[in-house]
């Protein structure tokens, strides 16, 4: 799967794709006011359990991670993240972003730049679980913030095959 640029030529595009790897949906995030409240009405809901809670302080917010199949829902509430803070005052809780895993976040980040995609990160962050993380303006995609997250090597692990 690849992500395009809008009126981009078809050298462009195939540069973009080749470089764009998407493996799947890492997680659909719901912004909340209280973890713990959310966490046990989305547990009660979906009759799953909560795990891999944690502060995430490079982003000023609290996660807790709710798996469903092969992606998760991430519940994600500010621990004095200002920008998710004014998200949840002016809308109140809800969709605040998907995210995609790829391949090669530094590459894939490099290829959407020469798109002209607008970028939030022009480099990867560490996020929630150690994954490498960036996120595109929600202008590139029609209003919906993507978060592009690359899964961290195991320790002990070289990363390579």
């Amino acid at each position: 799967m690849s992500l395009r640029a809008p009126g981009t030529g078809s050298t462009a595009r195939a540069q973009g794709e080749a470089m764009l790897k998407i493996k799947k949906i890492d997680h659909v995030a719901v912004a909340v006011s209280d973890v713990d409240e959310a966490l046990a009405r989305y547990e009660r809901l979906l009759g799953v359990e909560g795990r891999a809670r944690e502060v995430v302080a490079s982003q000023k917010t609290e996660v807790a991670l709710l798996p469903l199949g092969e992606t998760c829902v991430e519940l994600i509430s500010p621990k004095g993240n200002e920008g998710l803070a004014r998200f949840l005052e002016k809308r109140g809780p809800g969709l605040h972003h998907i995210a995609l895993e790829v391949e090669g976040i530094e590459a894939a980040l490099a290829a959407l730049k020469a798109l002209g995609v607008p970028l939030i990160d022009e480099a990867p962050r560490i996020g929630a679980r150690g994954h490498k993380v960036a996120f595109l303006h929600p202008k590139a995609t029609g209003g919906v913030l993507v978060e592009l997250v690359e899964e961290s090597a195991p320790a002990g692990s070289s990363g390579g095959p």
